[in-house]
């Protein structure tokens, strides 16, 4: 018989429970805290001051925070977001949609009004002005993995049960921290908080392990398709070892763009349904051994739904894999990827990608119109290894997936969710979470003016993205879809390039307003000592190829037949 002994284990000690939820977010990474400073969550920021182990970045709306935390959490692997009741929490909850849509893992704390209005059903500030205080919680059960609202009894067991949830399924989650109950201590325990996933069920994890490696060793033409969840759940490395195995091809989603070495020589490229390569469609639609990792037909994804994936595929998640008509529940991603990688047979031949022609440096008439052919043949010759690319839902995206990317690039964006304005946040998120990266921005005029005012925050941090803003007079991919020449897809006309010294007076911001390729090349080659703004005007009738064909699709699967895209003049 052995005994435990006080030695043996940390004893438990007393802290508040505001300083025991910093101190977990503390543990899990979380270096900087995104939000906006309300009364109800005062007392926590204060409690966060106190111990100065963040950087609060404070935000100029709770929107905006949301985005940021969302794109530090694509960079870090988990990030904090801190609201107020009601109207912060409501003003930030779309944000938090598009990272539960996007799979992405914040915490969001909401300080929330006093235990004692619950108890007296007092009506407070900042509600309906009724005494029925789960309604906010109810609207981010929709969007988030977990909810709870702490309580002296049960904080301990709740901080680290969301924050390990967020983690674990790559989702968001939403605490309530009563007002009156930060500075209140409770028992904690003294062990530091451990990210680690669940363990497979042992059984589940070797059948579906040799399942999936005999239909792999057994494929004529095995191939693996990537969505957003082979980054979240970090697999990249096993999969490219198992490709290596089997001489497999490896394509990717557009939500992925970047996470493999477009150089690898197993890298086909991006495959969206008919949208894709002639080689692309062939090597995935063909293959008797598909290996899809997370894959969502979504139409903004697929192609308009135009994909064709073989009915055969092995479908794999975060924590369940479909073979066939066979389920394995209880089977987490990377230990079964794992498991696959070890045990499936080197082949002899396979997939060899054919050599590729060098590129060659853009050639374009400097002193033509700026086009958006030209201004994405500079962006291309500017970008080199290890940038992180923060591209907008719109021309921005469709322009940067047609980008050959150098080795170690990253791409955030926000494929499936699609809110615009989200690319501005997110910087500010991405520029924090890897201080040591350049990081570009691409963005239209008319999402920025949604969110432009974090550019101000961004100063203020003495940040220095280089920020690339499509001037061409509003919404360019709505005109694709719908209302070529309607003034609802007009906006205002800003002096972009001024923002800056309006948005903080004394700054060193270098910024240029260019009109044409020269002007473009030159502005690019400036050092890049602070925040570098180039406004690049272009006619508003103009969009890469690829943006005008999804705007079209977008339309036939909105509208149907009798919509009206049909109408003369109505598309661009």
């Amino acid at each position: 018989m052995t005994t435990t002994t006080a030695s043996s284990r940390s004893a438990p000690s007393t802290t508040s429970i505001g300083d025991f939820l910093l101190r977990r977010l503390r543990e899990v990474g979380i270096g900087h805290l995104f939000g906006v400073a309300g009364d109800y969550n005062l007392e926590f920021l204060l409690q966060m001051e106190d111990g100065h182990d963040f950087m609060w970045v404070g935000n100029c709306n709770e929107l905006n925070a949301a985005y940021a935390a969302d794109g530090y959490a694509r960079m870090n692997g988990i990030s904090g977001l801190v609201v107020t009741h009601g109207v912060g929490a409501w003003s930030a909850i779309n944000g938090v949609a598009g990272a539960y849509s996007e799979h992405v893992p914040v915490v969001c704390v909401c300080g929330s009004v006093p235990l004692k209005a619950l108890d007296r059903r007092l009506r407070m500030h900042h509600t309906s002005g009724e005494p029925e205080y789960d309604d906010v919680m109810r609207g981010y059960a929709q969007v988030t993995a977990a909810q709870a609202r702490l309580t002296p009894q049960n904080a301990v067991r709740e901080i680290d049960r969301l924050i390990l949830t967020a983690w674990q399924r790559k989702l968001p989650v939403y605490m309530e921290l009563p007002s009156d109950i930060a500075h209140l201590d409770v028992e904690v325990p003294a062990e530091p908080l451990v990210l680690a996933m669940s363990r497979s069920d042992p059984e589940r994890l070797t059948a579906c392990a040799d399942a999936i490696v005999a239909r792999l060793a057994n494929a004529r033409s095995p191939a693996i398709l990537l969505d957003l969840d082979a980054d979240r759940f970090q697999v990249t490395g096993e999969l490219l070892e198992l490709a290596a195995k089997l001489k497999a091809p490896v394509a990717a989603m557009n939500t992925c763009k970047g996470l493999v070495d477009e150089n690898n020589p197993y890298f086909l490229g991006l495959y969206a349904g008919s949208g894709s390569k002639p080689e692309i469609r062939e090597a995935v639609e063909n293959s008797d051994g598909l290996l899809a990792i997370g894959v969502r037909r979504v139409d903004t994804t697929c192609g308009g739904f135009s994909d064709a994936l073989p009915t055969g595929r092995i479908d794999a998640r975060g924590d369940s894999v479909d073979i066939g008509p066979d389920s394995y529940q209880g089977v987490y991603l990377k230990e079964l990827l794992r498991r696959v990688a070890d045990g499936a047979p080197a082949k002899e031949s396979g997939y060899a990608r054919p050599a590729g022609t060098p590129r060659e440096p853009s050639a374009v008439a400097g002193s033509d119109p700026l086009a958006q052919a030209a201004y994405w043949s500079i962006v291309q010759d500017f970008v080199r290894e290890g940038d992180v690319l923060i591209t907008e839902d719109g021309t921005s995206e469709a322009g940067c997936w047609g980008l050959d990317l150098p080795p170690r690039c990253s791409i955030v964006t926000q494929a499936v969710w699609g809110s615009i304005g989200y690319s501005v946040g997110s910087v500010l998120g991405t520029l924090l979470a890897a201080p040591e990266r350049r990081h570009l921005l691409f963005v239209g005029d008319g999402s920025f003016q949604l969110t432009a005012q974090e550019v101000s925050t961004m100063l203020r941090h003495d940040l220095k993205p280089v920020i690339f803003l499509i001037n061409n007079g509003g919404y360019t991919i709505e005109r694709t879809i719908c209302g070529k020449d309607g003034r609802f897809n007009d906006i205002a006309n800003w002096a972009y390039a001024d923002l800056p010294k309006v948005l903080h007076p004394g700054t060193n911001a270098r910024t240029a307003v260019v009109r044409t390729p020269a002007e473009l090349k030159e502005a690019l080659a400036a050092p890049h000592d602070s925040m570098l703004f180039i406004e690049a005007v272009m006619d508003k009738y103009d969009a890469p190829p690829t943006a005008i064909e999804s705007g079209h699709r977008m339309a036939d699967i909105d509208y149907g037949p009798r919509g009206p895209q049909h109408r003369p003049g109505v598309q661009m």
